[in-house]
């Protein structure tokens, strides 16, 4: 159950991310943002997409995200740690999700095309999830979705 003053945390954290996903988009990334929180408030980790920028597939804001925490705890386990990301999580990235043990997920908006949380695909309650995860959406959902809709067609509008 979300509270409203955990409605305003959950709102003041996603709007951090939502500043990175601008920034992203400023470098030519797909504009996604993600912050990771620990159980006391501190913020353990803030990135976004870089897949363009380090020619990595895997550089999606979450897996950045999560390699930062880890390192910064100095533990794989993130069990007390929130992450605030912009959109819905893809499969590779639900998989590092479960790895990780985060203890909760809040996302911004549903990805409709490869979005494995709760819209194509629900990894986490799955069997192949070794572990529960507690998940929040649609916390900064309109801002969020406006910001990909308009970012993906201006890009489509300059590969034609």
């Amino acid at each position: 159950m979300i509270t409203q003053t955990s409605y305003h945390t959950h709102r003041y954290w996603m709007a951090k991310a939502f500043i990175l996903s601008q920034e992203a988009e400023k470098m030519g990334e797909v504009p996604v943002g993600a912050v990771i929180v620990d159980s006391q408030g501190n913020l353990v980790a803030q990135t976004a997409n870089r897949k363009e920028t380090d020619q990595d597939p895997t550089a999606h804001a979450e897996i950045v995200a999560i390699r930062i925490a880890a390192q910064t705890l100095h533990s794989w386990n993130l069990k007390d740690c929130t992450l605030y990301v912009t959109l819905e999580p893809c499969p590779m990235c639900t998989g590092a999700i479960i790895q990780s043990r985060l203890g909760l997920l809040v996302y911004g908006c549903d990805d409709p095309k490869s979005g494995t949380i709760r819209t194509v695909l629900n990894l986490p309650d799955s069997y192949c999830s070794n572990h529960r995860l507690a998940v929040i959406s649609g916390i900064y959902e309109d801002e969020c979705r406006q910001q990909l809709q308009k970012w993906f067609t201006k890009r489509r509008q300059q590969v034609q």
